[in-house]
């Protein structure tokens, strides 16, 4: 088992907080593992009896009759009825499963889920947590739902510290697997190389393609494929959707509207597949409409579409960053700051600007610097923010973390994804 402490602390902190805890995140990134092995097991230790944990898995058989929210309130109702002085956790899966009916005791009004659950949010005794998504409804919808009464709790595949806590040996090697085949939780308990790739290639043509075909009815899923491809390929690139459609206009020989790129990229993100990275200006405190960056949530599935070909470890190691850096729950934008000269203005980027609360640090991410033209490119931009907030340079060409006479904090990838080095 997979320990995923960050996210169990997370459950932890939160029981009994009044609200229902809705666990989020991209399918066959640990949720269900989460709940109902992890927590569970918690719960367990801390004293919890079984009987006291009310576990319903929605796409099991013998749980079938509980997909009718009623019937599922109803169960829930009479066992806390029949001991009030108990406190009881209820587990959902798979709560997409569920269906609308009418209260015929009630004047017949259509009743849902989501308003049985929040009849039972009511019971003190009782602390709720739900989890699910798939072609139907994805866990953003079940969170969206539930907005104003939960707490959600996304979920990321594994971070590179839970990857190596569970693979072991060593660091670079682990860190150069990672950067091949990302983290989804069971690469990690595969060993044949081969078994890697075909299972990255089934979450896409068995999962996620399918998922986001089905649910948004679309018409063109050679043009869904397409533009994941094309993001894939500029993973770390500024680009917009009229950029997008030009370039598979010109590749396919047919024109590819950019209102349609707009929504299919859009479906990808609502399905958890890729992030977008918005670009802000420092000086100007103002955020640009276009042209935005596009992340995959994890990298071993943006190496699977494109069947290994492009392996840009520079691109790739920014995807990882811009992963971990929202996995800690920081705010991350792609920074602008513009040099003037006498006869031009120049826009020059900052890889990331992380915001946390009022703590800010900028940071550039740098496969190597081998050379001072290099280096002058790469830190130019931190030294024109004109602030005294914190530059960093993550690197994969140094030994050890060191600040340089900028004052600027050089820090070795492994050390910052393994949490060894603070960057605030």
């Amino acid at each position: 088992m997979i320990k995923r402490d960050f996210y169990l602390h997370k459950l932890i902190r939160n029981m009994w907080n009044g609200e229902i805890k809705v666990i989020t995140g991209i399918r066959r990134c640990g949720k269900s593992v989460l709940l109902f092995d992890l927590f569970y097991n918690y719960l367990l230790e801390q004293g919890t009896a079984d009987s006291r944990i009310l576990r319903l898995e929605l796409d099991q058989r013998r749980f079938y009759k509980f997909r009718n929210p009623i019937n599922l309130c109803e169960y829930v109702e009479n066992i806390l009825n029949a001991d009030p002085g108990e406190k009881y956790f209820l587990f959902i899966d798979e709560v997409q499963f569920t269906i609308k009916v009418r209260d015929e005791e009630n004047g017949g009004i259509e009743v849902t889920i989501y308003d049985m659950l929040n009849e039972l949010k009511s019971y003190k005794n009782l602390d709720v947590y739900v989890t699910g998504s798939n072609s139907r409804m994805l866990s953003k919808d079940i969170a969206t739902e539930f907005r104003g009464r939960a707490t959600q709790i996304h979920v990321y595949p594994l971070s590179f510290a839970e990857f190596y806590a569970y693979a072991g040996g060593d660091k670079r090697n682990a860190l150069d697997s990672y950067m091949l085949y990302g983290g989804m939780p069971r690469i990690a308990a595969l060993t044949d190389e081969s078994d890697k790739k075909a299972y990255l290639q089934n979450l896409y043509d068995e999962l996620y393609v399918k998922d986001i075909v089905e649910r948004n009815g679309l018409e063109r899923e050679d043009v869904l494929n397409a533009i994941l491809d094309f993001v894939a390929s500029e993973v770390g690139s500024l680009t917009n959707p009229t950029n997008i459609s030009n370039a598979l206009s010109s590749m396919r020989g047919e024109k590819i509207n950019s209102t349609l790129v707009s929504a299919y990229l859009s479906h990808t993100m609502d399905a958890f597949l890729i992030q977008m990275a918005r670009r802000y200006d420092v000086k100007g405190k103002t955020y640009f409409n276009y042209p935005n960056k596009y992340y995959y949530t994890d990298i071993g599935l943006r190496n699977a579409r494109l069947n290994y070909r492009q392996f840009d470890p520079g691109h790739i190691m920014e995807n990882i960053i811009y992963n971990e850096l929202v996995r800690r729950g920081y705010s991350v934008d792609v920074g602008v700051v513009t040099e003037r000269s006498r006869s031009e203005k120049i826009q020059r980027e900052i890889d990331f600007v992380v915001n946390d609360a009022d703590r800010r640090i900028y940071i550039q991410s740098a496969y190597r610097i081998d050379a001072e033209k290099k280096e002058i490119s790469e830190l130019r931009s931190l030294q024109l923010t004109g602030d005294f907030f914190k530059k960093a340079v993550i690197r994969m060409d140094i030994p050890h973390s060191f600040y340089d006479d900028n004052g600027f904090f050089h820090c070795n990838l492994i050390d910052f994804l393994l949490g060894d080095v603070e960057i605030f």
